[in-house]
């Protein structure tokens, strides 16, 4: 039997890894699960599978769930309790599905603790990826990814040797906005940037797949999963999102991933990786397909991918700047104190302002993080 932590279970990917664990009740349990603030949903999965541990993110909201948790539950909150169910519990996987920088300290304690890793927290890779690759290698620890991107490069690169490699390409739907051009962004909405027409995400990966914030993430974790440099990582606008990635070898054969979207197929794999397991999802249908659509990525049009790719070849400090001040950006908009568009103008205005400098462990990377949340704030 397979022992599960989810942090961020309460999430778009953390009920999805719980509707996967629910179906094979035998294959897994449940020893953590870790919430932000939807005190509601914890207590419903608690009950339902009987976790050892639970974290939710204040101490006021844990006193406020602990009556309605199962006899014996252990209760924790904040980041401490957070680490604790990363690294405290008899899980062999922990599922890391918090969105943000959040998820960092988490996830450097589940490795230390010789968790495998399921990662569906970009954020950890683009603000530390030097050393949170470092760290899992010298423990021996697996970083399976849980991104549809990423987990269809991983399993388009099996077998393969690294040297035979081309160039991986990306496959983004678009998001909220694909069929818009910029003067039409003018004054859209919040609900509007929610309406994702593929997948079904939070609010924070929505609106930055309306940005392309999103897979400017999905490029610099990418570069640190399958250490490629940046100029053999590509990204290609697909509508459909049935492709979703594909990586060309050195003899330009391609290697595609293809499936429904639904994100159910990438957490099971995983999970269960090697093996396949049956998933509540269904077949492709090529003969029902009446075609596929791509477009070249267009820089202009998507400045916040531009952002990421520089930021990513600068690295150091860069990409946790780039990753922090669009956290707040995001906040910002879905608050309604700036409008779509100026998520950008406040990127770019702190990059401007940021002098890129090393960030050799967290303490330097939470202070260039602090930094670039406050000068994000003000702007």
């Amino acid at each position: 039997m397979k022992k599960i932590s989810i942090l961020g279970s309460t999430g778009s990917i953390g009920t999805q890894t719980l509707d996967i664990i629910s179906r094979e009740p035998d294959r897994y349990s449940v020893e953590g699960l870790a919430a932000g603030s939807n005190a509601d949903l914890l207590i419903q999965q608690a009950n339902r599978f009987k976790p050892r541990t639970v974290c939710l993110a204040s101490k006021a909201l844990a006193e406020e769930v602990r009556p309605h948790l199962p006899a014996g539950t252990n209760l924790v909150y904040g980041d401490e309790g957070l680490i604790e169910v990363a690294a405290g519990t008899d899980a062999d996987t922990v599922v890391t599905a918090i969105v943000g920088s959040r998820g960092l300290p988490a996830t450097l304690a589940a490795i230390d603790a010789g968790k495998s890793i399921a990662l569906a927290n970009k954020e950890t890779l683009v603000t530390a990826g030097h050393i949170v690759m470092k760290r899992a290698a010298d423990r021996g620890v697996s970083i399976l990814p849980v991104d549809s991107e990423h987990s269809a490069i991983f399993q388009c690169l099996n077998g393969e040797r690294s040297i035979d490699v081309k160039q991986i390409t990306l496959t983004a739907s678009g998001g909220s906005f694909r069929d818009r051009t910029r003067e039409q962004l003018t004054g859209v909405t919040v609900a509007e940037a929610l309406n994702h027409p593929n997948w079904s995400m939070g609010a924070k990966v929505t609106i930055d797949s309306a940005t392309m914030a999103n897979k400017g993430l999905e490029v610099i974790e990418a570069h640190w999963l399958f250490d490629l440099p940046y100029d053999r990582i590509n990204v290609l606008i697909h509508p459909e999102s049935i492709i979703h990635s594909y990586v060309e070898f050195v003899d330009h054969s391609i290697i595609a991933q293809l499936g429904i979207p639904d994100m159910r197929v990438p957490i099971q794999y995983a999970l269960t990786y090697p093996e396949r397991r049956v998933t509540p999802t269904d077949s492709l249908n090529f003969a029902k397909l009446s075609a596929l659509h791509f477009r070249e990525m267009d820089f202009e049009r998507y400045p916040c991918l531009r952002f990421a790719y520089e930021c990513g070849i600068a690295g150091k400090s860069a990409p946790t700047v780039f990753n922090a001040a669009n956290e707040t950006a995001v906040a910002r908009f879905l608050a309604g104190e700036i409008t779509f568009l100026e998520i950008e103008s406040v990127l770019s205005a702190v990059l401007d302002r940021h002098d890129i400098v090393e960030v050799p462990d967290t303490s330097a990377i939470a202070d260039v993080d602090a930094w670039a949340r406050r000068t994000a704030a003000g702007i």
